[in-house]
């Protein structure tokens, strides 16, 4: 399998089979069988085939960078310091509201405690990092929680309750939050996510029709927007909105106030071993500072 390995990294390399083979010492057509042998082993397409060409897909390029590491593992194997210089991978997704903060600090403090370690934070939507964490594409994923149970063996932790606000121009007058939303052109908090799906229900519950004008996910661009006089919009009171910004004024919703649970979501009945245990008390570290 090895063999294989370094030759799929030459056939990257070089960019062609052909090529390949003349750096590696094979002919084409070997070098063509070794990497049939090698998706027949893995199970996997990694080649977009067109007549004679043949470029790696997204699946042969994630699994180039898997077999790069491999065969740098494969070449420090019996080194009596190979086990402290290697480089442990550990994938995780995180919401783009929880990368700027709390994240960032539960990494940086990561890195100190395991050195050895290296991390990629995938972005996305919560619904897509869940399903990423269920196939076990990522380790862990830092989302929204979703409104409904999550599978038997997947495991929740909440890390916070962040209260939806309504934001406001600074210079619109009034609290009575029913009106602004019926009277203001409404920047909607994206329905495909699961907060704003959260915002939808409120507003179908509380019989407030609104008058749509932008649509989309990222919340501080939804807040920009108010701040420039677009609209009104609901959106949850994040850490990094403790203070919102001047241009805007936060009605609360008191009673009727509804909240985003931010949590942690892993594989397995309990808590991760190793380094990834490490990062998740990490994440909970920062979230609970």
């Amino acid at each position: 399998m090895i063999r294989e390995l370094k030759t799929l990294v030459a056939v990257a390399r070089e960019g062609t089979f052909a090529a390949a083979g003349e750096k590696i010492g094979l002919t084409q057509a070997a070098v063509s069988a070794q990497m049939q042998r090698l998706e027949a082993e893995l199970g996997l397409v990694l080649f977009d085939r067109t007549g004679r060409s043949a470029r790696l897909n997204a699946k042969g390029q994630e699994t180039l960078a898997q077999a790069t590491e491999l065969i740098r593992l494969y070449g420090q194997l019996g080194s009596r310091h190979a086990a402290s210089r290697a480089a442990i991978p550990l994938d995780i997704g995180a919401v783009a509201s929880a990368q700027r903060l709390q994240l960032a600090e539960a990494l940086a403090a990561f890195h100190r405690e395991c050195p050895g370690c290296r991390t990629r934070v995938m972005p996305g939507v919560s619904m897509e990092l869940l399903n990423k964490v269920d196939a076990g594409d990522i380790e862990m994923a830092v989302i929204i929680r979703p409104p409904f149970a999550l599978q038997s063996d997947l495991r929740w932790t909440t890390l916070a309750r962040e209260p939806f606000r309504l934001l406001v121009p600074r210079g619109v007058e009034g609290d009575d939050w029913a009106e602004l939303l019926s009277t203001h052109p409404f920047v909607r908090y994206d329905r495909t996510s699961f907060g704003g799906r959260q915002v939808d229900r409120f507003l179908r519950a509380a019989h407030v029709d609104v008058q749509d004008i932008c649509e989309l996910d990222e919340l501080d661009a939804i807040v920009a927007l108010v701040a420039k006089g677009v609209g009104v919009a609901l959106v949850p009171q994040t850490a990094t909105h403790r203070r919102w910004p001047a241009g805007v004024r936060a009605i609360d919703l008191r009673r009727h106030t509804f909240h985003r649970d931010i949590g942690l979501v892993h594989r397995g009945s309990r808590a991760p071993a190793g380094p990834a245990g490490v990062l998740v008390r990490q994440i909970r570290v920062a979230y609970d500072a």
